[in-house]
């Protein structure tokens, strides 16, 4: 039973997150902005993992908070659900087009978080949501689900296009990365430790 929950309340959120590495890419996303939860759809639906995400916020302020906060409950739920990581793939990546936009992501469930990322969109807001908090929200995630996390927009013209793109590039590379390989044995480290 690869699942998780996490919980995380701050003076500026109150998020509960579940998971289900496991899952057929059922979700129930309750954040009140609507491309955010948007993009956790898509990841979702196309890693075919289960999500559950209930998250308030100081959105008064502005989408700062709940996004980042989101990433790193996404992530700590990861590393959770994950286990031992015994018989995993450990790497996953995939280069996935939306129209004219185009994204490669490659992920190593390494232990190690390291974040690279290199999306250029234009314009800076996608209705009113600034573009700019996707990397807050990869970076959170890569540092608490403990990931090598490469991201690499190759093309776009639409900043809705290239970000959604980038969400289906990592829901399949995660989809790889996590998925159980009956022909390992332990964990696929020759340190026998992630």
């Amino acid at each position: 039973m690869r699942k998780a929950e996490v919980k995380r309340k701050t003076g500026e959120t109150d998020i509960v997150l579940k998971i289900d590495l496991d899952g057929k890419g059922k979700n129930r996303i309750d954040i009140p902005q609507g491309f955010i939860t948007h993009m956790l759809q898509t990841f979702s639906k196309h890693s075919l993992i289960d999500l559950d995400i209930q998250a308030k916020g100081d959105i008064e302020v502005d989408f700062h908070h709940i996004v980042e906060d989101i990433g790193i409950c996404l992530g700590q739920a990861f590393d959770k659900a994950l286990g031992d990581k015994k018989q995993i793939n450990r790497f996953g990546w995939a280069v996935i087009p939306m129209d004219e936009a185009l994204t490669l992501c490659s992920i190593d469930i390494s232990g190690r978080p390291v974040f690279k990322y290199d999306v250029k969109t234009s314009p800076p807001k996608v209705g009113d949501f600034d573009v700019e908090l996707i990397r807050e929200f990869f970076k959170a995630f890569s540092d608490n689900a403990k990931i090598a996390l490469h991201i690499n927009n190759l093309a776009g013209s639409n900043a809705h296009h290239a970000i959604e793109s980038v969400f289906k590039a990592f829901s399949k590379a995660c989809q790889i990365a996590v998925a159980i390989n009956k022909k390992s044995e332990g964990v696929p480290s020759i340190k026998n430790v992630i």
